[in-house]
């Protein structure tokens, strides 16, 4: 019998996700924790806004802290979150048939696993 370690994150009584590994569980918590604030802080800003659709806004602005942080930095939109907005787009224009949906899942599932190439950053010497 094989015995198998799982970590699973749990809200409010309510587990989210599990995990296979403390560091991925670990992330994730942090993440809830971001959108929890976000969702707090989107809450008193006095914007007239829909708790649910705060709570969407802060789980995005959490998932993509990455892509918030280089607009922050930049004013720009980062090439990788262009190009997502990119496929998006086009996924929207053209409908898929399930025939054509199983290829593209797999080849998602196969990137997912894949590691993501570190990007290179400029270092300015002192």
């Amino acid at each position: 019998m094989a015995v198998e370690t799982k970590f699973v994150v749990v809200r409010k009584g309510e587990e989210k996700m599990t995990f296979a590994n403390k560091k991925d569980a670990d992330a994730y918590d942090k993440m809830l924790d971001m959108a929890d604030t976000f969702t707090e802080w989107l809450s008193q800003s006095g914007l007239e806004i829909d708790e649910v659709l705060a709570e969407n806004i802060a789980l995005h602005l959490a998932e993509q802290k990455d892509a918030v942080q280089h607009i922050l930095r930049t004013s720009k939109m980062p090439e990788a979150a262009a190009v997502v907005v990119q496929e998006t787009a086009e996924e929207t224009a053209e409908p898929v048939t399930a025939e054509a949906a199983e290829p593209e899942a797999e080849a998602e599932a196969e990137e997912k696993a894949a590691p993501a190439p570190k990007k290179a950053r400029a270092v300015k010497a002192a």
